[in-house]
């Protein structure tokens, strides 16, 4: 058991780690180098590639460095602390959660609606595929800004360019789940003189619980990162988003990574829930042993 699933993760860990320490030498090696001809000091070759791992402000920090950090601003701060990356989370998981609801909610009716109406499959589908096209940086500040101007501030608007990326992911899912029954089942509940109401409950809606679920896990990851999105063009001084902001300008790369490793943490945790969710419903549908 352990070399067919933990081995393999920690095979390509390892590889990975071992990527990165190497990256980080020809990096960082320049600011050496430019101390070294100032100081006039000369370095062996494994002290030079330890100053490449350990500069307080590196162009890519080692992950030694990114771990202590992380260590630091989770366990080491208060939660309440501006300074905490838990606080910061929050904030942006708040909003991630309620775009996330917005958009689920608005792709699963929408799902429902194009199944059941040939005029919205004509209309409303082709039109919601166009908005994905529109990158998100581009329409994310005048969504702030339209929100702003009437007086909606807060969590809204990061929680509406959540719901912007997360809505299409349930859309399609959600309509490739309802039209996946086959031709002989919708005869079969036909024959039984079953109305399209009671089509859709008994067969359409519990045939797309897979396919709503692996849509789902999509759209909360692309929920995480409207949120943080919708941090930048404000100026925000609370969540991951804010954190970026400040270590993009006070030249903080460790600050950055932690952020986004604390940002890639919390999607995966959200992911690993929907996927709990997904097991415990679908054993209870009888789906799963």
């Amino acid at each position: 058991m352990f070399k067919r699933s933990v081995l393999p993760v920690l095979t390509v860990l390892g590889v990975i780690m071992a990527l990165w320490y190497a990256a980080c030498i020809p990096m960082n090696s320049a600011w050496t180098i430019q101390q070294l001809e100032r100081s006039g000091e000369t370095m062996t070759v494994s002290e030079h590639i330890a100053d490449t791992w350990a500069q307080e402000r590196p162009r890519l920090p080692a992950p030694h460095q990114v771990a202590a950090e992380l260590w630091d601003t989770t366990v080491m701060k208060k939660i309440t602390s501006k300074k905490s990356l838990i606080y910061h989370g929050w904030i942006t998981l708040s909003a991630t959660l309620l775009g996330f609801g917005i958009g689920t909610t608005l792709g699963v009716l929408l799902a429902v609606g194009i199944v059941h109406s040939r005029a919205m499959d004509m209309s409303v589908m082709p039109w919601a595929i166009v908005s994905q096209t529109i990158p998100i940086i581009a329409i994310a500040p005048m969504i702030i800004v339209v929100l702003y101007s009437i007086g909606v501030q807060g969590m809204l608007p990061k929680a509406i360019i959540s719901a912007y990326l997360s809505f299409f992911p349930v859309v399609v899912g959600m309509v490739k789940g309802l039209r996946s029954p086959d031709a002989m089942q919708l005869d079969l509940l036909r024959t039984y003189s079953a109305n399209k109401s009671q089509s859709f409950w008994k067969l359409r809606l519990p045939a797309s619980v897979p396919y709503l679920f692996a849509s789902l896990k999509i759209g909360v990851a692309a929920s995480l990162v409207g949120a943080i999105v919708g941090e930048l063009p404000t100026g925000a001084v609370r969540g991951l988003g804010a954190r970026l902001l400040a270590g993009s300008y006070y030249g903080q790369t460790i600050q950055i990574w932690s952020a986004l490793f604390a940002a890639a943490i919390l999607a995966a945790g959200l992911v690993a829930l929907i996927g709990l969710l997904e097991r415990v419903t679908l054993r209870r549908m009888g789906e799963r042993p």
